[in-house]
């Protein structure tokens, strides 16, 4: 089953030639060698480059195991580049090289490589590249696959059970192809377990795990909630009679976040201008691995919502803070008190803008005020947006707030309609 991942594929497009080491990165099983050897693979010979001019390399299959030599492999590649045009040199699981940040820098300097490549998050993480390469190193996230990519996989089908899915399996490419709810929910449970926790033990020597584990459970339970290491710690001394301590509990987020696992929202004082600090919110990059933590229990649609709204955010190269409003008023006494609302999203991508609420359903006057509250409190001129699940029909009101129906937001086609001119 082959889906296109155009919004990705375009970014390794735009990057040939640049001079770079492009660095395809992401949490394991997300499609990184699928987008490499495959769709970007497909579209060098549709572009008329020679074979003979594209050299791939998966350095995790036994029979490339002399190549991870680094000496093996660059004599490997010297050999296959027999003339002064371009080549395009791919290599897979480059982390498996040895002294491959050598090695690859010395074929860059040979003026005629362009090189690319991807790197488990075991070792390879995002943080790692910046220091990896001294700044020749050009990165690609890539995510696992958007309700939009879903779909296309799935023609036909209702998209209300798609969503329904999409919320409940998320987007790893392997599901996909599984026949059953069971054998998804095997998967992504023993995915975690085995993976992408046994992956950060691995690189940081963690030998008892289970105050990790249970971190991930509680945040798992808490998307869209506000918190910080000091009130998780809170957590675990009263419930789980835990003396975890606050360092210790915010270096596994860090880890965590490392993993590409979870992602931090900071809040942003939208009268104030400035970044609030703590408490943050956390994301998971996959509803599925997070529904699965919870065994398939806390599957509540508002919160998934609001964290599917995050990932396609980020997903088309935003930003994505929690933004806090200040009031100063009166209240029904009389006295002056100052409230705080809440704007779940705010978004900055270059010079654009874009103040998001999730609401999964409105369904009477006072849950559409509830909802616009914030919104509304927010008075510059940037567009200001609430994703509505369920058939609620997409329109801009005499406020300007524009009600957008959350499968018009995931279509994959309706970025511009977040604009103020849309």
């Amino acid at each position: 089953m082959d889906v296109k991942r155009d919004f990705l594929l375009q970014q390794l497009i735009r990057r040939k030639g640049n001079g770079m080491i492009k660095v395809v990165t992401g949490m394991r099983r997300s499609g990184k060698s699928y987008l490499l050897f495959r769709l970007f693979r497909q579209h060098l010979a549709e572009s008329g480059i020679d074979s003979a001019h594209v050299v791939e390399i998966d350095l995790e299959n036994f029979h490339n195991a002399d190549l991870r030599n680094p000496e093996n492999l660059l004599r490997h590649v010297e050999s296959r580049m027999v003339d002064d045009g371009r080549y395009y040199l791919l290599f897979d699981e480059i982390q498996l090289l040895g002294r491959f940040e050598e090695v690859l820098n010395t074929l860059l300097k040979k003026g005629n490589a362009d090189l690319y490549v991807t790197g488990s998050n075991a070792r390879f993480l995002s943080k790692d590249v910046v220091t990896a390469f001294r700044g020749r190193g050009d990165e690609i996230r890539v995510r696992p696959f958007s309700f939009a990519e879903y779909r296309s996989a799935r023609p036909g089908e209702p998209r209300e059970r798609l969503l329904a899915d999409y919320l409940q399996y998320g987007g790893l490419p392997q599901t996909f192809a599984m026949p059953d709810d069971r054998q998804k929910r095997e998967y992504l449970a023993a995915l975690f377990r085995n993976t992408y926790l046994v992956d950060i033990k691995e690189r940081h020597g963690l030998r008892d795990d289970s105050d990790l584990e249970e971190l991930v459970d509680v945040m798992a339970s808490n998307i869209g909630g506000l918190s910080n290491p000091t009130k998780l710690q809170k957590t675990f001394a009263s419930v789980k009679g835990s003396s975890l301590a606050v360092g210790t509990i915010k270096s596994y987020l860090e880890l965590l976040e490392d993993a590409f696992l979870i992602e931090r929202a900071v809040r942003y004082d939208v009268k104030g201008k400035k970044y609030v600090g703590t408490p943050a919110k956390y994301y998971f990059e996959d509803l599925g691995l997070r529904n699965a933590r919870l065994n398939f229990r806390q599957v509540e649609a508002p919160h998934l919502m609001e964290n599917l709204i995050y990932n396609e955010l980020r997903l088309r190269g935003y930003s994505v803070d929690v933004g806090r409003v200040l009031l100063n008023g009166k209240n029904a006494a009389g006295v002056s008190e100052r409230r705080e609302l809440e704007v779940d999203f705010v978004c900055n991508r270059g010079y654009d803008r874009i103040y998001v609420q999730s609401a999964w359903a409105i369904d009477s006057a006072e849950k559409r005020e509830q909802e616009l509250r914030s919104l509304k409190a927010v008075k510059d001129a940037f567009p200001k947006v609430v994703i509505v699940g369920g058939a609620q029909p997409t329109y801009r009101d005499d406020d300007g707030v524009l009600l957008l129906n959350v499968f018009d937001f995931l279509s994959g086609e309706a970025d511009t309609i977040l604009r103020a001119d849309s």
